[in-house]
């Protein structure tokens, strides 16, 4: 069971981001990290461009290191957690999401819950500048 601290983190903490901001990247049960190198190469060129990791909630949550065996999380649970904050996350953005998902696992946080609240949230109208709901229509 998670922890109360660790949840009132990942459910209150700010998770916020300007329009046109956000940057996501997908390495869940991925051999490498590549897509997160490309994403923080990304926001070191742009600006206002920032990843979860970035935000007050992110930066908490990663002092935690959730997935490391002395959290007292499954893995399970930290992606859990992980997923609390980048739902919120993504509930506020708008505008254009760049994302470097790349083979994004079916499993990762990406496809199980950033992807779903994309698309539910009417304020995101692109991915990587091209509709959002074009994303199914062509590999990652």
């Amino acid at each position: 069971m998670v922890d109360q601290n660790i949840l009132d983190i990942a459910r209150t903490y700010d998770v916020t981001t300007k329009p046109d901001s956000l940057v996501l990247f997908s390495v869940s049960f991925q051999n490498d990290d590549t897509n997160k190198h490309l994403a923080l190469d990304y926001v070191k060129n742009h600006e206002n461009a920032m990843t979860i990791e970035d935000t007050p909630c992110g930066k908490a949550l990663l002092k935690l290191d959730l997935f490391s065996p002395n959290s007292g999380l499954s893995r399970d649970e930290a992606y859990q957690v992980w997923g609390i904050a980048s739902t919120r996350m993504v509930l506020g953005a708008s505008g254009n999401i760049t994302a470097f998902i790349k083979n994004a696992h079916p499993l990762s946080t990406f496809c199980q819950y950033e992807l779903p609240t994309i698309l539910l949230n009417h304020e995101i109208k692109t991915i990587n500048g091209r509709d959002k709901f074009l994303l199914y229509a062509e590999p990652w």
